[in-house]
This record gives C-alpha cells, sequence and structure tokens, in this order.
C-alpha cells in the first residue's frame, strides 16, 4: 500500500525544466515498473513542443497503458461547456483515452484497472474557475480508494506566484467549477494546489511531485521564455489569461465575454451596450494597469451569435499593478447602473450545476449578485467584494509552497 502524504523530488537544476522535463531527462526511480495513465491534452508539452505522452511513452517503454482527458478532449477540441467528449483509443499510442468529461466527471474503478499509477501533467492557468484541477481532484479521490500513488509533474502558475485575488469559496457554493476553499487567483501551482486539497479535503492520497527546476514565485509566465500553448479552445493567448480571473465571471451573466472571436475573454460586450459610454464609465472607475478601448464585434457562436455588439476591448499595460478580479466586478456594475434593462444574469444549468445560479457558483457565495443590482457600487461595497486576507491565504497553504 502506498505511503499516504506528498513527496517532493529535490529541485538540483539550475535552469528552468518543467516535471515532465526532468522525468523524461532522468528517468525516475518511482516509475520503474510501474503501469502507469497519464491526465493530459494538447498543452502539455516540453520545450520543444513534443506531447507529454510521446514523451513519456519513450522514456518508459510499455509503461504507459491508458490517456485520461479534462474538459474539451485530448486534443482541447470542443469548444463549449457542457459539451462531452468521447472515450477513444490513441490513434499511434493504441492505448485507451478515457475522457473525464463524459458520462462521468471522475475516473471509475474499471479505468484504473490494471494501473500502478496515475501520472497528472497538466498546465493550469492560476484561477479556480477552470476545471482541470477539479478533475485532478476526482482523480485524486479515485486513487486514494483504488491506493494507488498520484505522480504529479509540475508546470508554471502563468499568472505568478505572488498575487490572490476573490474571496474565498464558501462551501455552500461548491461544484464543477470550484470544490474547494479557494481564492479565484490563489497563487499556486497544479502540484501546490493539488497537494494543499489532498490534505486538507481529507483525501490523502500518495503523492508525488517533480517540481519545477529554478522556479521563482514571482515569474509569470511570460519570464518564463516559452511560447503560450492554448490550454483550451478560449484561451487562445496568454493576454487572455491575464484578465481570464475576472471575465470568467462575464460567463455568469447574457454579455458576450468574447466566445466566438479571435480573443475570448479580453473583450466583453452586448447588443444593447454603447461602447464609448461603456469605456468612459470604466476609465471613472480609476483602475490600475488596464486600458479600455470601445469597439465592436460580432461573436460567430455563442452568445450574440451573428449580432453586432458594442463593448471594451481590455488591454493590460501593467501585469503587477493589473487586478482583473476587481475589474470585473466595477465592469459588471456598470453595465447593470447603464443598461438595466438589458443586463440579466442567467439561470442554470452550468457546468452541471442544475439549481444554483452560475453567478453564484463562479463568483463563490451570492454576495456579488446581490450587491450589483443597478446602483452605483459604493467604496466599502466595492472593497467588500474584492479584498481578500491574502497573508492568512498564505499562512494556509505554507506547508505546501514548492517554490520561494
Amino acid at each position: 500500500m502506498p505511503v499516504r502524504g506528498t513527496s517532493v523530488y529535490p529541485k538540483t537544476d539550475s535552469l528552468m525544466h518543467l516535471g515532465l522535463e526532468r522525468c523524461v531527462r532522468a528517468p525516475l526511480p518511482f516509475l520503474r515498473g510501474m503501469r502507469f495513465g497519464l491526465l493530459v491534452n494538447q498543452a502539455s508539452l516540453d520545450c520543444s513542443y513534443h506531447s507529454s505522452c510521446d514523451l513519456l511513452d519513450a522514456a518508459y517503454p510499455g509503461q504507459l497503458r491508458a490517456l485520461f482527458s479534462p474538459q474539451h478532449g485530448l486534443w482541447s477540441e470542443e469548444q463549449d461547456n457542457m459539451i462531452e467528449s468521447p472515450h477513444a483509443r490513441h490513434p499511434r499510442l493504441g492505448i485507451p483515452v478515457h475522457s473525464l468529461y463524459a458520462e462521468s466527471r471522475r475516473p471509475l474503478p474499471e479505468m484504473l484497472e490494471g494501473l500502478d499509477c496515475l501520472v497528472v501533467d497538466m498546465q493550469d492557468v492560476g484561477t479556480r474557475v477552470y476545471t482541470y484541477v477539479w478533475t485532478a481532484m476526482y482523480c485524486l479521490e479515485a486513487c486514494a480508494q483504488q491506493d494507488l500513488p498520484m505522480l504529479i509533474l509540475d508546470r508554471p502558475n502563468p499568472l505568478g506566484g505572488e498575487i490572490v485575488e476573490g474571496p474565498l469559496l464558501k462551501p455552500a457554493y461548491t461544484s464543477f467549477v470550484g470544490r474547494a476553499s479557494v481564492p479565484m487567483r490563489h497563487g499556486l501551482t497544479m502540484a501546490e494546489l493539488l497537494s494543499f486539497i489532498n490534505v486538507t479535503a481529507g483525501i490523502n492520497a500518495a503523492v508525488e511531485v517533480v517540481p519545477v527546476s529554478s522556479l521563482k514565485r514571482a515569474m509569470r509566465h511570460e519570464s518564463t521564455g516559452r511560447s503560450w500553448v492554448p490550454t483550451s479552445p478560449n484561451l487562445p493567448r496568454i493576454e487572455g489569461v491575464q484578465v481570464y480571473p475576472g471575465t470568467v465571471l462575464v460567463e455568469g451573466t447574457n454579455l458576450s465575454e468574447g466566445r466566438g472571436t479571435t480573443t475570448p475573454f479580453e473583450i466583453v460586450g452586448a447588443p444593447f451596450v454603447d461602447p464609448f459610454a461603456l469605456a468612459e464609465a470604466m476609465r471613472d472607475w480609476g483602475l490600475p494597469g488596464v486600458f479600455f478601448r470601445p469597439i465592436r464585434f460580432r461573436p460567430t457562436f455563442q452568445k450574440w451569435q451573428d449580432r453586432e455588439c458594442g463593448g471594451v476591448f481590455m488591454h493590460v499595460t501593467d501585469p503587477d499593478g493589473f487586478r482583473p478580479y476587481a475589474t470585473a466586478v466595477a465592469l459588471l456594475s456598470a453595465v447593470r447602473c447603464l443598461w438595466p434593462e438589458g443586463f440579466r444574469w442567467l439561470d442554470p444549468p452550468y457546468e452541471y450545476e442544475e439549481t444554483k445560479m452560475p453567478i453564484d457558483i463562479l463568483s463563490g457565495d451570492c454576495a456579488l449578485r446581490h450587491a450589483v443590482a443597478g446602483v452605483p457600487l459604493d467604496a466599502a461595497a466595492f472593497r467588500a467584494l474584492t479584498t481578500i486576507d491574502a497573508a492568512a491565504w498564505w499562512r494556509q497553504v505554507a506547508p505546501f509552497r514548492l517554490y520561494d
């Protein structure tokens, strides 16, 4: 039976190497003779754009027995929420691809049969509302139940690891876009966050971690020297990742978050929005690190498909000063005040939640929905919605931090 808890391989490299790159460059004694499955998608690449599954299959011949794919599928070909991916076989490796965004979002016991270990190599985006970490949490739970160890090949948080934003998720509002009490922008890597969840949620699976060598907490994606590979269809640009911890809230409204355009999450609007009035209102907020450019756009699918929309394009001018969550709260308040007859909150279902309002499970409770009520937010209300005790969060996760 595996030992419960987390073990971390030493960070001996002087240059930055992903957990994947370290795992294939110097084969791990831990994996010797192990038959393993791999949670992966098309963004799981090394610095030369070789896929994780190909590299691990070559480094550990005959040991990779199954792949597991998250939301959007192995190749990130499925666009939207609740568009499920079928199970398949990998066309070249000839092994099964178990979809964890199908009739079940957790690995079934029969999917883990014949495996000695489950490996996770997923690029996260540093935001609670991103289903990959919650798929990995389901995998943690399944591993604990089956007495299988999990090996996490860590990757950098593209938003860096120093800034925390947004409220903690309240337990009454858990869903597939948030299964633990985590801030919207949490400042952790996938391995750090899963190690934290493993203990605090009482899962207690046996976890091994191969960290990123020479990673500093302050490093954002643009400091890594790596190209951005889309983690999902609607985050094609790193600029979209920068604003995502805020503009993901727009999914809970009838505003377009830019799905169906080439710059999703960087633009927000609707047919009833006057782009110049909205841009002026947002500039009046005096928010740091961002410029609001009035635009018109026409989504080719999803909300307001084929309709001309007015809105704003968000240009991040200072990533250190920019606060995407606070910016999105101000944006929703501005639209609700300027166009009270046009704006509305969407009803469920949303990501398999049939009862709770989408905006509530996105923001973490019902406070945002009740506060953004058609009257301007005063300074105290705005602070209450957007301020988090960052020091308390860092104390809570301190035992699980791998990079300082």
